[in-house]
């Protein structure tokens, strides 16, 4: 078994049972406890657990949903990556629909400044960073503003996004996985991203490898709605190969 299959592995297992020792998964995987120690060193570098004594916890257990700002920083370098590959999938002069998030966000701050685009979103800091911008037309989604996600929810959200038909929808999410798509743990968020889906004609995913094998509450889209998933090189082969079954392209950054 490879690092990173492992580690998917115990991250499974914590997820499931609640916690995670370092003895009983040295046990169960047939390495050594220094071997689990280094791949919990490299999960909690990830944002996916926090370490405690003799073992870790998921940081679902720590925080049902991680506010924007924690999540900006983590990982601010494999989201960095991510958004970089993903603003070479935005077409020139094209309208580019853009959810909230911590990755989305990347997308923002490395936006050319003399990108030519119309750019959609209802993340009330990506539309504040790009208001301003001479080559940009910006259409900010109005709706009722959600204090964890800084993102506008709500029946004038889905409503305005009915009438839209955009070349691109650039969606985050807080679960992934090839049995239950895309998954976040607020319904009003969900029925957002779910209209976000419905009104591009390529819908692309910006998600790092630490969502992959998770569900929450409430699914917004499945694999055959997504066009392509842009993750980054910790994603083990296995799960990879899982969503390109499902119906999805997968590069890693």
């Amino acid at each position: 078994m490879y690092a990173t299959e492992r580690q998917q592995r115990i991250l499974e297992i914590a997820r499931v049972d609640g916690r995670v020792e370092v003895a009983s998964l040295a046990e169960a995987l047939d390495v050594t406890t220094e071997t689990i120690r280094r791949d919990l060193t490299a999960l909690e570098r990830r944002g996916a657990v926090r370490r405690v004594h003799g073992g870790a916890i998921p940081v679902e257990r720590l925080e049902l949903e991680p506010t924007l700002a924690s999540r900006t920083a983590l990982r601010t370098d494999v989201k960095r990556r991510i958004a970089a590959r993903v603003l070479e999938e935005i077409p020139a002069g094209g309208t580019v629909l853009l959810d909230a998030g911590s990755t989305t966000q990347a997308i923002v701050e490395l936006l050319p400044a003399d990108a030519e685009l119309t750019v959609v979103t209802n993340s009330i800091p990506a539309a504040a960073a790009l208001a301003g911008r001479p080559h940009l037309t910006l259409l900010v989604l109005g709706g009722s503003v959600r204090g964890t996600t800084a993102a506008a929810v709500g029946d004038w959200t889905t409503q305005a996004l009915a009438g839209l038909v955009v070349d691109v929808a650039i969606l985050g999410t807080n679960g992934l996985s090839a049995a239950r798509g895309l998954t976040t743990p607020d319904q009003a968020e969900a029925h957002a991203k779910a209209a976000m889906a419905k009104a591009a004609r390529r819908v692309i995913v910006a998600a790092d490898s630490s969502k992959a094998g998770d569900d929450h509450l409430h699914r917004f889209a499945s694999l055959e709605q997504v066009d392509l998933i842009v993750t980054d090189d910790d994603l083990s082969d296995d799960i990879a190969d899982e969503l390109r079954e499902a119906g999805a392209e997968v590069v890693c950054a």
